[in-house]
């Protein structure tokens, strides 16, 4: 073959390559409001970054007719690129080609993916949109997904994994997302469960609509499998351009260090009036957190789920802080199964990726109550524990109203690892809220009492004065300071700043066993 032949048929297989399932295919996903795989990257990327590795690969099974579909690249684009100057590996799976389904050598090039990802240091993003297993391929299929799975586990804590549903994720394919750090999907456009609505129609003869089993909405509000929800692909792409530059590459690097414009010291007095005096009157600890930090820079994660606790990432004089935050404006804040898992996994996150952690408290304690009990309050408020005394990063909490009970423990005991714990005048330590403490202690003293309700109110407020005043807790050693509100963000940076060259280790073991 001369020269020119063979340049000709390798422009003609690149082509053919470049269309994956056709133009027929292509049309009918623009139809569905999707873009194609290859778009994806596009739009996603830096433009002319990206790489493609195992370009011209096509399946090697011949049974079921499976020889004559060979399409080039087997229905997923795999290979690396930059996202803000910075390198990333990622695979987009291609649903013209034969719906996106997983066969042995699609899996292959994500997993060879996932494992260059790995030895470079760079995140991984996996792109879903896939009818999942290739039935045709039987356990090499289902071997496909295994070692997708155990490349996931092996690189978790490494490197930054982030997941993007923008088509059906189903069956065995849901796994590989949930062991990820981040998962994203689009309304009507995003769908993932373990079995779909006509399997469950057909074993338990319940109806549901694929969106309000497995969409979006479902996955953000009720599961809390999902983090964060968009109204269209660009959107979502968009966002998680700005989420990679708050996070490091890979587990032995710092986070991005932006060049930030707002005075560290700027004041924030309005937090003055942020707090109400009235304990049981709710204010949104959002507006706390958009005051005290970098203007604009606050990342809210899982904002749709177990909204009596906040997470998310924020800008303090440019550096990356992870947050949690009681939210007295639902739930009274209290802590629950949900939201204890919610800011555990975030917390263990932040300590993989060397990212300083800041809680905000406001918190009665746990939840109570029959239903929290037999679900387990027990072992997954432990996770919240263990997660914070595991963790080695930079840990500051600020107590800003009260602070009770275990969930004190949890949200800012210095003996269970916080660095360094301060507090509001207003704030309250104790073991519980000074009415039922006053109800336990001065029972006979009430009861005997001429005016039960006068001795009450009196006692209330002597159990205020002598045990919940944080210059109690901080004559013991457990506050370090206690603060101006005004003063806040500049108070939070110089105790992050004491702290952002800390070294600390654990004894050695291969792992801890989290009560999961």
């Amino acid at each position: 073959m001369s020269n020119q032949d063979a340049y000709n048929r390798f422009k003609e297989m690149q082509a053919k390559m470049l269309l994956g399932g056709g133009e027929d295919r292509i049309t009918a996903q623009h139809e569905r409001g999707k873009l194609t795989a290859r778009e994806r990257i596009n739009y996603l990327l830096d433009e002319n970054s990206f790489t493609e590795q195992e370009t011209f690969v096509t399946v090697r099974s011949t049974d079921f007719g499976m020889d004559k579909k060979k399409f080039l690249g087997d229905g997923v684009v795999t290979g690396s690129g930059k996202i803000g100057g910075r390198q990333v590996f990622l695979s987009s799976q291609d649903f013209t080609v034969l719906g996106g389904s997983l066969g042995e050598m699609h899996a292959e090039r994500i997993s060879t993916a996932q494992l260059d990802a790995m030895k470079n240091g760079t995140p991984f993003l996996q792109i879903n949109d896939s009818g999942g297993a290739r039935i045709q391929e039987g356990t090499l299929s289902l071997d496909g997904y295994a070692k997708i799975f155990r490349a996931n586990t092996l690189s978790s804590g490494v490197i930054p994994q982030l997941s993007v549903i923008l088509g059906p994720c189903a069956g065995g394919a849901v796994y590989s997302p949930a062991i990820t750090d981040f998962i994203f999907m689009v309304d009507q456009v995003s769908h993932m469960y373990i079995t779909g609505p006509d399997v469950i129609r057909a074993v338990t003869g319940e109806e549901i609509s694929h969106e309000d089993l497995g969409g979006a909405k479902a996955h953000t509000f009720k599961s809390g499998n999902v983090h964060f929800r968009f109204s269209s692909e660009e959107e979502c792409l968009v966002f998680i351009q700005r989420l990679l530059s708050y996070l490091p590459a890979n587990n032995k690097e710092l986070p991005p260090v932006w060049e930030c414009d707002d005075p560290i010291d700027r004041a924030t007095p309005e937090l003055l009036d942020l707090l109400p005096d009235n304990p049981r009157k709710p204010y949104d600890i959002k507006d706390l957190i958009n005051s005290v930090f970098d203007v604009g820079s606050f990342i809210e994660v899982q904002k749709d789920y177990a909204q009596n606790i906040v997470i998310g990432f924020a800008k303090l004089n440019g550096h990356t802080i992870g947050l949690m935050a009681n939210q007295p404006k639902v739930m009274a804040a209290v802590l629950d199964i949900n939201a204890s898992d919610k800011a555990a996994r975030f917390v263990r996150f932040c300590d993989s990726f060397n990212i300083p952690f800041i809680s905000f408290v406001d918190v009665p304690g746990f939840l109570p109550g029959t239903g929290q009990e037999h679900g387990g309050i027990i072992r997954h408020g432990a996770k919240l524990l263990f997660a914070i005394a595991e963790a080695t990063v930079p840990k500051i909490a600020l107590i800003v109203k009260k602070s009770y009970g275990g969930a004190y423990i949890a949200m800012s005991s210095k003996a269970l690892g916080y660095d360094r714990t301060i507090a509001y005048p207003s704030a309250e330590v104790a073991v519980m809220g000074a009415e039922g403490a006053a109800n336990v202690i001065f029972r006979r003293d009430i009861k005997a009492a001429d005016d039960p309700e006068a001795m009450k109110a009196l006692k209330i407020g002597e159990f205020k004065e002598t045990v919940m005043n944080p210059f109690i807790a901080a004559g013991f050693g457990y506050l370090d300071d206690i603060i101006d509100p005004a003063e806040t963000r500049l108070e939070l940076w110089k105790s992050l700043e004491m702290y952002l060259n800390k070294k600390e280790d654990r004894p050695k073991k291969k792992h801890g066993n989290m009560p999961l």
